[in-house]
């Protein structure tokens, strides 16, 4: 007998009306990925033959799920997740086991899927199910004798069976060739005129089949996504649940529910992250980075030593070790600081490299810029690297100090050793170290009144 592999089917063809928004719920964020995208991961993690993905637009879903191997099956006219099931098993072997999943319920976790693969192994079919206190909105396992017989729908149940604790979480395990069977056999008599999957159940119950059920390790891992609140209710769980990873790894959170991981967080030890922190995207922290509060941090590499000051924001960017960066400091990307480089207040750094102990502290900002070591930049200093058609590159050799409120107009390259007056509007090269500075008159005005908002009548 052939060895059956897995094949896992997402369900992600709804059109979630109910999120009042142009785009599938599937797609909506959570946690910084979308609500697809986490079902994708915990599927891949059980190592699939395939996966297979039921959507109902292909324009949106393909477009923002990329570089991921998938099988999508189109579902033009949803009619239930009987069709959707069917449209995606029916191309099977008989010798696959099938996990169906949901596209709108991302917490579902590897170790309850795993549980139905064991639990497979003693019957045709094995479900997801929880006992809830209150099981309103789900369908209720029937069971007889103790052994289950059928699922009923929440809106077709009887007042006896709205009573039933026990609901389905509509995820479940069961061999294709079974499937296919099942699935060709039901019908949509009911109050939606849908064809459910749930009616599967009954009909390997009446083919004596002993059906098995497991449950979640914890009821969240079931929770479904229609709607803005439950999209917000999700959100606080999985937040709730990186931090807490976080702070049994040894992460100092100075304000645990005002902190925010939208990504990824790879850290050394000691690190501290002050109230009001937002990290998105992949994030590493070497050992004993400090980051202040109101921080928004995308996408970047701090190395060890560095403090990130209150309100300052990081993309794209990497910094190395022993760096000074903030207040209110704005780093874009392509931004590469070598160690002990000082950014401080209101600086705005774009596709720039900062060589060691170079210091650009207050008002300035430097784009397209190689920026020598031991350089100190003065205060409202720029570069200007945009000739209204080009990006162009400024580039300063070691230990040049530039005066506050100069002009480095690009393309333009400043010798090491320079000196730069205050005030100074650069048009060309300086190659050889000196004193650079524009001429500039001071003159008087002599009986100068200063203009008033008040006036004598």
């Amino acid at each position: 007998m052939l060895k059956k592999e897995i094949v896992v089917v997402i369900l992600a063809a709804g059109k979630g009306s109910r999120m009042k928004s142009n785009y599938p719920k599937v797609l909506h964020s959570l946690g910084g990925k979308t609500i697809l995208e986490h079902v994708i991961q915990t599927a891949k993690s059980i190592k699939p033959k395939k996966i297979i993905i039921v959507y109902s637009n292909i324009k949106l879903i393909s477009s923002n799920i990329d570089n991921i191997p998938m099988e999508w099956v189109i579902q033009k006219n949803p009619q239930g997740t009987g069709q959707a099931i069917l449209l995606a098993v029916q191309t099977l072997s008989n010798y696959e086991d099938v996990v169906v999943l949901y596209g709108d319920v991302p917490l579902i976790s590897v170790e309850s899927i795993k549980k139905l693969q064991n639990s497979k192994k003693k019957s045709k079919i094995s479900l997801l199910t929880a006992k809830l206190k209150n099981p309103k909105g789900y369908g209720r396992v029937l069971r007889q004798k103790g052994e289950v017989i059928g699922i009923v729908e929440e809106q077709d149940t009887t007042l006896e069976q709205k009573n039933i604790k026990e609901i389905y979480s509509g995820v479940f395990m069961a061999n294709s060739e079974d499937l296919k069977r099942w699935l060709r056999k039901i019908n949509n008599k009911n109050k939606k005129k849908e064809f459910y999957a749930t009616d599967i159940i009954s009909l390997s119950y009446l083919e004596n089949n002993f059906i098995t059920t497991v449950q979640p390790s914890n009821f969240e891992e079931i929770l479904g996504v229609n709607n803005k609140l439950q999209l917000s209710i999700l959100e606080d769980i999985f937040q709730k649940k990186q931090i807490n990873t976080l702070l049994m790894a040894g992460v100092t959170l100075k304000d645990p529910s005002h902190f925010i991981l939208r990504g990824t967080l790879k850290h050394g030890k000691n690190i501290e992250i002050d109230t009001g922190v937002v990290l998105e995207k992949n994030i590493i922290l070497g050992d004993d980075v400090t980051i202040g509060p109101g921080c928004i941090i995308k996408n970047s590499i701090i190395d060890s030593k560095t403090n990130i000051k209150a309100y300052t924001i990081i993309e794209n960017a990497k910094i190395g070790k022993n760096c000074t960066i903030g207040p209110f400091s704005h780093l874009r990307s392509n931004t590469l600081l070598d160690k002990d480089v000082q950014i401080g207040n209101f600086v705005e750094i774009k596709d720039s490299t900062i060589k060691i102990k170079s210091k650009v502290k207050h008002l300035s900002y430097l784009g397209n810029s190689e920026i020598g070591a031991k350089v100190n930049i003065g205060a409202g200093s720029i570069t200007c690297n945009y000739d209204g058609a080009n990006k162009l590159k400024t580039i300063i050799g070691d230990n040049v100090l530039v005066g506050s409120n100069t002009q480095l107009i690009a393309p333009i390259t400043i010798a090491k050793d320079t000196t730069i007056a205050a005030g100074t509007t650069l048009t060309k090269d300086v190659n050889t170290s000196c004193l650079v500075y524009n001429k500039k008159e001071q003159k008087y005005k002599k009986n100068w009144i200063r203009p008033s908002k008040f006036y004598k009548k």
